[in-house]
């Protein structure tokens, strides 16, 4: 073996290395805002958890950059996000607040189990062959690292603003547990990795981009309940994209700007879904359809029971109780009033006989 390929095989060690150091760094960061929580000093402990969920977004994005990808990496970040955004959340809140009340050990636990089961799920998605294509723009349910800077939002408010509603111990424990149940549940959320900004728009993003690193250096815990407030907003969006691409299967592989202008030309000519309500259209044609079998049962009752037999013979006209039209109203424009009565039932339906047919 010569030097140089000693070398690069030990470079190539070395850069596979890269991803899962980056994996260990945000479990270290996890579980020092433990520490620092029980130090009481909430600042940090809330800065571990966001550092953390920023080594958890590298980490895979190395690896996949780098060709460093591995069976090993992706079980040790699963390992990892289970005790960065499902232990340590759940301690620094039962630390915070929810010691103060009797449940508050088990919404706690409630978190960790939500956490657990979310990555093994995950896991188990990864290797689903029959998944649509698009099924990779989206996740299903909450990640684990939005949701613990989700569950973690009320303490950053009571950072910036001081005590309020927001900290009591029986509103942590609902919002604990319905952040839990985000993270279980089959909500489809945006991933990141399918956003694709237009070039029209990058010189706006960036112009936003240093709004926001201004505001965050100036009310960091503000933009930090901001951002979460918006991660949550997004959701019923995501769902909805997520039930149109379901219905068009021939924008599956087509890049998303391409999508947008597909669905605006389907809105204008007119091939958006009715907005009418299903149940009143069905309810309406039931109520046709009883109507037709009551005239066909009053025909049937008219024959004598027998469908073979003739209609009996035409009485004497009956006559009719409506107002008689005005001038103009029978469609010639004769000015002559149209005294015949509208046709009702089974013959307004064209269900009926024609005279002509009788035998």
């Amino acid at each position: 073996m010569t030097p140089e390929t000693a070398a690069g095989r030990g470079g190539g060690r070395g850069v596979r290395l890269l991803p899962n150091a980056v994996t260990v760094l945000a479990l270290c960061s996890g579980l020092s805002g433990v520490q620092f929580m029980l130090a009481e000093n909430r600042v940090a402990a809330l800065a571990c958890i966001a550092l953390a969920a920023i080594f958890d977004a590298l980490d895979g994005r190395l690896a996949r950059l780098l060709d460093a990808t591995s069976r090993m990496g992706a079980e040790l970040d699963s390992l990892s996000d289970c005790v960065s955004f499902g232990v340590s959340p759940a301690l620094i809140l039962f630390l915070w607040t929810l010691n103060d009340i009797r449940i508050g050990w088990v919404v706690a636990l409630v978190l960790v189990v939500s956490a657990a089961l979310r990555l093994a799920r995950f896991n188990t998605l990864s290797d689903d062959e029959e998944a649509p294509p698009y099924a990779g723009e989206f996740f299903v349910g909450v990640p684990s690292p939005a949701g613990a800077l989700v569950a973690l939002a009320p303490l950053a408010l009571e950072i910036q603003l001081g005590p309020g509603f927001w900290s009591l111990p029986a509103v942590i424990a609902v919002w604990t547990i319905m952040v839990g149940t985000l993270m279980i549940s089959r909500v489809p959320t945006a991933s990141l990795k399918s956003v694709r900004v237009p070039p029209t728009l990058v010189a706006p993003l960036l112009v936003a981009v240093a709004f926001a690193a201004a505001a965050l250096v100036t009310f960091p815990f503000v933009v930090y309940a901001v951002a979460v407030a918006v991660y949550l907003l997004h959701i019923p969006w995501a769902v909805s994209r997520y039930r149109w691409l379901g219905r068009h299967p021939e924008v599956w592989h087509v890049p998303p700007r391409q999508r947008r202008a597909v669905r605006r030309a389907h809105r204008r000519l007119g091939l958006a879904p009715p907005r009418r309500n299903l149940r009143r259209r069905v309810a309406g044609a039931a109520a046709r359809a009883g109507s037709a079998a009551r005239n066909i049962g009053r025909d049937r009752d008219r024959r004598g029971g027998d469908p073979t037999a003739p209609f009996p013979p035409p009485g004497p006209p009956e006559r009719s109780t409506e107002r008689p039209r005005e001038r103009g109203t029978n469609g010639t424009g004769d000015g002559v009033r149209d005294r015949r009565p509208r046709p009702r039932g089974s013959r307004r339906l064209g269900l009926r006989r024609h005279r002509d047919d009788r035998p």
